[in-house]
């Protein structure tokens, strides 16, 4: 996907991303290599990403896992039916699970979303009935979406 300038990023800003995104060095000094590349000091390069980290743009940088590589062997998809006056005591009680990954608000019926990693099935059941007991939730507003097949397994944003 190639995304168009804007406002809140310069050439550089957008160059130093998609190095960031595409090409991270696993060398001692890593900033200084982006830096070499671009042909700019490691100065600039470390402060450039604290202010795209600090307007949000950037929200961290780390590695993207394969989860199965790391032992995490379950995972799912969960939609849930959640009363807007209690929104945000469930993404709360969600967020503190350090098997989910990902939590969103939706405008729609099943209006809470988030995904699950687990080492293994029963684990995933387990993480999942907590939660769905600590939310109070019926199990009938409850999907459980799991996958049957990854199509997509890298997301890269074309910036320059």
């Amino acid at each position: 996907m190639r995304l168009k300038a804007t406002g809140r990023l310069d050439l550089m800003d957008r160059r130093l991303l998609q190095e960031a995104q595409d090409g991270f060095p696993l060398t001692l000094r890593p900033y200084a290599s982006i830096a070499k590349k671009l042909g700019v000091s490691e100065t600039e390069v470390l402060e450039r990403l604290n202010r795209l980290h600090q307007k949000g743009i950037i929200r961290k940088i780390g590695p993207a896992l394969n989860p199965g590589r790391v032992g995490l062997r379950a995972s799912t998809l969960v939609a849930m039916k959640v009363p807007g006056n209690r929104m945000r005591k469930v993404a709360k009680l969600v967020s503190r699970y350090e098997e989910v990954s990902h939590c969103y608000q939706r405008d729609n019926e099943y209006n809470f979303w988030f995904t699950v990693a687990a080492h293994d099935e029963v684990e995933l059941e387990k993480v999942l009935e907590e939660i769905r007991l600590g939310a109070s939730i019926a199990e009938d507003d409850v999907l459980d979406l799991r996958a049957t097949k990854m199509f997509k397994v890298d997301v890269r944003f074309q910036l320059v």
